[in-house]
């Protein structure tokens, strides 16, 4: 006898199906994560429905390369099992959330009967609470799926999947174990789920842009600052055309870093207060008129709080409000603002004063010793980035050290400077260089990690060297935390590591011999005969480089920065 809960259905596909399926549709290919038992039989549909399992090394290296894979090919998806992994990828998943990364979480639980019947199982607490982790992941979810029912789990599945892509944020969707092979109507998946974004209420939207223009057009030295939310909330074409329709000097921040093309005649470099260069600094803090795209205004971002800029100067735009001076503007998304102002721009009436050039200055930085410094390697590493390569730097004095580094046409930077978790960006390598082959581009990927950052995180090499990528991977070997050294404790015990030959644990991790290549580099010489080498730049097989630099030197930001997050941390 047919199952009358069913038989009414078109085409009954199973929830795991359905989820993994839409996922595909959206443009994920890859899911990272680690298996368990109450996720397994979910896990089965992954390559039913043409997607690619990713076994992590553990759970918080798969959030990091979840994080780092939707940097690159718009969202991501990862699995996890019921509390013991769903909470070993918190911390991945807050900086997700921190950073406006949109990563969809899946968490395999126990049966609804299980749940219901408060079963002392193992990965709980022990309490009969099945809960306690859903709610320890609200505040870092912008939206929530909690599939106990295939009556409505079509319709929390996309909605769920809609917000992740809208928002830019991390969404949490539970599957328990007798969910994951009930039917529910598949006629849905036939049409694709709404992408597009809300559009503003046009009253509303015509007298911001109004507003704007009216003091776009009277500002004698306007400029334009591009920082993190406009990657996120996908404007870089808006951000482009503002550029070339009204020919303003642009810089970005830390953070917006790989946002405009650093080619363009008008960018002028980083903002970061401070930590900028002095021409930088000049140019922005002497402007009249600030146009600040997806700020986000952290004290790493901003070198310790050290904007010397007035709001009576500055227009942002959000993705959630646009301020104009003193006056709020809620409820208005950047988008149509910004395309309405492209749009209705007199160019007769605008200010257009040219800004400083940006340059690699690698002669400017040399120096009678052979030893690589922090102030000429990281100039040197612009002449050597190719146009759309993918560049990723950890936090510490990679993230601080690539403000010097003008790039080619098309990078894409990745760094966590919000979140700030070290270890970060081994894993988000590895997503992002699955993620440029996942999208069949030609793109290289390039990794800068210190020696202390790399030993959290580690075992991804292992990951990249199994699924055949090829990063080139910089390990800066310095001898410890260099950032938290110069905030305090230069010579505490506290901020050393234990050395490592890190170039061996290619080998340790079992790469075949012809499918690696490793290096050692000690002096400048060395590292401009590999920078310039062929076969080095060709990036055809996985290749490791430990680059020697002495432990007390750091960026120039680097260390301004630390002095002023020390100041705050004193604060009484």
């Amino acid at each position: 006898m047919a199952d009358i809960r069913t038989s009414a259905l078109k085409s009954p596909v199973d929830v795991a199906e359905y989820l993994f399926t839409r996922l595909h549709q959206i443009g994920v290919r890859s899911v990272h994560g680690v298996p368990g038992d109450f996720n397994l039989v979910a896990l089965d549909y992954i390559p039913q429905t043409g997607l690619k399992w990713v076994g992590n090394c553990n759970e918080l290296n798969a959030g990091y390369a979840a994080d780092g894979y939707a940097r690159v090919k718009g969202m991501s998806a990862i699995v996890t099992t019921f509390g013991v992994g769903e909470l070993s990828v918190v911390n991945a998943i807050a900086g997700a959330f921190s950073e406006h990364v949109p990563v969809v979480h899946i968490v395999g639980t126990p049966s609804t009967i299980s749940q219901k019947d408060g079963m002392l199982l193992h990965h709980t607490l022990g309490n009969g609470n099945f809960n306690v982790f859903a709610d320890m992941n609200r505040e870092i979810s912008c939206a929530m799926a909690r599939l106990n029912s295939p009556d409505d789990a079509a319709s929390l599945i996309d909605y769920n999947l809609q917000q992740c892509w809208i928002q830019s944020r991390p969404v949490y969707v539970t599957l328990p174990t007798d969910i994951v092979q009930k039917k529910i109507e598949g006629e849905r998946l036939k049409t694709p789920i709404d992408l597009h974004f809300p559009t503003n209420d046009q009253a509303r939207e015509d007298y911001c842009v109004d507003v704007v223009l009216k003091y776009l057009h009277a500002a004698k030295n306007p400029i334009i600052l591009v920082d993190a939310c406009a990657i996120r909330h996908r404007v870089l074409d808006e951000v482009h055309d503002l550029i070339s329709v009204t020919g303003l000097p642009v810089f970005v921040t830390p953070m917006g870093k790989g946002a405009v093309n650093e080619t363009h005649p008008n960018y002028g470099g980083v903002y970061a207060g401070e930590g900028s260069q002095p021409e930088v600094k000049d140019r922005v803090e002497a402007s009249d008129l600030i146009l600040t795209i997806g700020a986000i205004k952290s004290d790493f971002n901003t070198a310790g709080f050290s904007y010397k800029t007035s709001q009576l100067n500055t227009i942002d735009f959000h993705s959630t409000h646009i301020t104009v001076r003193y006056s709020e503007y809620p409820g208005l998304h950047m988008r149509g603002v910004l395309r309405k102002v492209i749009n209705q721009i007199d160019k007769k009436q605008l200010s257009a004063i040219p800004g400083p050039k940006m340059s690699n200055k690698v002669k400017e930085n040399e120096d009678n010793s052979e030893t690589i410094t922090q102030a000429w390697f990281w100039p040197r590493v612009g002449q050597f980035l190719k146009e759309n390569d993918i560049v990723i730097t950890e936090t510490g004095t990679a993230n601080f050290g690539i403000w010097e580094t003008k790039f080619p046409k098309g990078v894409t930077a990745i760094s966590q400077v919000l979140w700030g978790s070290i270890g970060y960006s081994v894993g988000a390598c590895q997503g992002a260089c699955l993620a440029a082959r996942d999208a069949s581009t030609d793109r290289r990927t390039i990794l800068f990690v210190g020696d202390g950052s790399f030993q959290l995180t580690a075992q991804e090499l292992s990951t990249m060297i199994r699924l055949g990528l090829n990063p080139i991977i910089f390990v800066i070997c310095n001898e410890g935390y260099t950032i938290e050294r110069f905030i305090h404790g230069m010579d505490e015990v506290y901020n050393d590591i234990q050395p490592w030959h890190f170039k061996d644990l290619v080998n340790v991790f079992g790469a075949k011999e012809g499918e690696s290549r490793t290096y050692q580099i000690k002096t400048k010489e060395q590292a401009n005969q590999l920078l310039e080498q062929s076969e080095f730049n060709s990036a055809n097989v996985l290749q490791f480089v430990e680059l020697y630099m002495p432990k007390k030197d750091a960026p120039r930001a680097l260390v301004l920065t630390a002095d002023a997050s020390a100041k705050n941390n004193a604060r009484q």
